[in-house]
């Protein structure tokens, strides 16, 4: 057999791993390893809060739940239930891998830390995933992407020169502590093949914005200057930021004392090139507020597709600033396979985006979309051995939860959006 049919879904296929997290840096996690392959089992209780984040379409989940637990199943169980704790327990003997994002100390009261799970089961990867860590004197502070930005220095750098404090305009610390987490499983997956043990991961929000912050750390331990915000500009090239045009923005990356020359030439302003005050990419630094204000001026006759195809044209790296509209739109998103089409039983046809790391050999899948709210418990029940009699009883009883009907759906033909 081939590696894909060995392996059809990707190359973790054969791996199981439990989603215990909410919110998104844990679903970003275990979204990231279901799209390679894994077996991801949503553990969820019955309340929906968590399935409400972004706005509802068709039914009762949010968007952006729906956009983070593709590929995933659903086994909805309330933990504070006895039997519905053995029935997770059962779970967790079948798991390679159990993700977490509570505050510290959660999963201890419920008998779900990994001292007690490890005990059980020696080869299980344990990740946990928080605000600040599982230690420190702010390990029971609450973990929200904003805060992290705030205390990691991240909203400090951002935004423009002489502004107020600027939040990223994605969640970059909830995003990062989630790949960063990702990569840490997989890691100790590849420890356990030799130790035969699981271990515990342990990321955070906040560690996650620090190791992002190699220019910035560098720029404070070599110079002794707390470094600010530069817009869009670059703390170590220059010019390289968005410019204005007659139509919009287009970003410029001159970089290089090569790109330089060129752009000056191609913007008709070759002078520039032998100004004193641009010679090097140090002065160019030293000077931004002046050399931007005399691109700008160059540029303003013509449109951003115009400047784009020019600059490539004389070799210069640019390309245009485009909004999400059109980003996810432009040819190249579509080539990549980064808008894909998954069939969901309420919403109907689903945009979603792709996978982004293409393996030639055992390539990640969309297997299907977000599960209904325990769309998976009598299936995986029944995976564990339990009779039908067993599990109606904790069905009747409300230990774990099986999905209402679904209202009806949007027959449509999946399309791109």
């Amino acid at each position: 057999m081939s590696a894909p049919d060995r392996l059809p879904h990707g190359p973790l296929t054969g791996v199981r791993v439990l989603d215990l997290t909410q919110v998104l840096a844990g679903p970003y996690c275990t979204m990231t390893l279901a799209d390679l392959g894994a077996d991801v089992i949503k553990v969820e209780g019955p309340d929906r809060t968590a399935r409400a984040m972004g706005p509802a379409v068709s039914g009762e989940d949010g968007a952006v739940f729906l956009a983070l637990h593709r590929n995933k199943r659903s086994f909805t169980v309330d933990l504070k239930d006895d039997d519905g704790r053995q029935a997770l327990l059962d779970l967790v003997a079948t798991a390679d891998v159990l993700v977490e994002n509570y505050r510290p100390g959660v999963m201890a009261r419920l008998g779900t830390d990994f001292p007690t799970l490890h005990a059980l089961h020696p080869r299980l990867v344990y990740a946990s995933i928080s605000g600040f860590g599982q230690t420190g004197p702010y390990a029971q502070r609450p973990g929200y992407d904003i805060v992290a930005q705030g205390m990691s220095g991240i909203m400090s750098v951002t935004g423009a020169p002489g502004g107020p404090p600027m939040k990223a305009g994605l969640p970059v610390t909830d995003l990062a502590a989630g790949l960063v987490a990702a990569n840490a499983v997989l890691a100790a997956l590849l420890a356990r093949v030799v130790t035969g043990e699981g271990q515990h991961v342990d990321t955070s929000l906040f560690d996650a914005a620090l190791s992002m912050s190699v220019w910035e750390a560098t720029q404070l331990w070599t110079t002794a200057e707390v470094p600010g915000p530069l817009g869009s500009a670059h703390r170590g090239s220059a010019p390289y930021q968005a410019l204005r045009a007659a139509d919009g923005y287009l970003v410029v990356a001159a970089n290089k004392p090569h790109f330089w020359r060129n752009l000056c030439a191609a913007v008709d302003r070759p002078h520039l090139a032998d100004d004193p005050r641009f010679a090097t990419n140090a002065d160019r630094l030293a000077h931004l507020d002046e050399l931007v204000p005399e691109l700008e001026a160059a540029l303003a006759g013509r449109t951003v597709e115009e400047w784009v195809d020019m600059l490539l044209a004389a070799d210069v790296p640019a390309g245009p600033v485009l909004d999400y509209a059109q980003s996810l739109a432009d040819p190249h998103t579509r080539a990549r396979g980064m808008v894909q089409v998954l069939d969901h039983p309420v919403e109907g046809p689903l945009p979603s985006l792709g996978i982004p790391a293409k393996l030639s050999g055992t390539p990640g899948t969309l297997r299907r979309a977000a599960p209904l709210q325990g769309e998976h418990t009598v299936e995986l029940l029944d995976e564990l051995g339990y009779d039908r009699a067993r599990i109606d009883r904790l069905l009747a009883q409300g230990s774990v939860f099986a999905p209402r009907a679904p209202t009806p759906r949007d027959t449509r033909a999946p399309e791109l959006p």
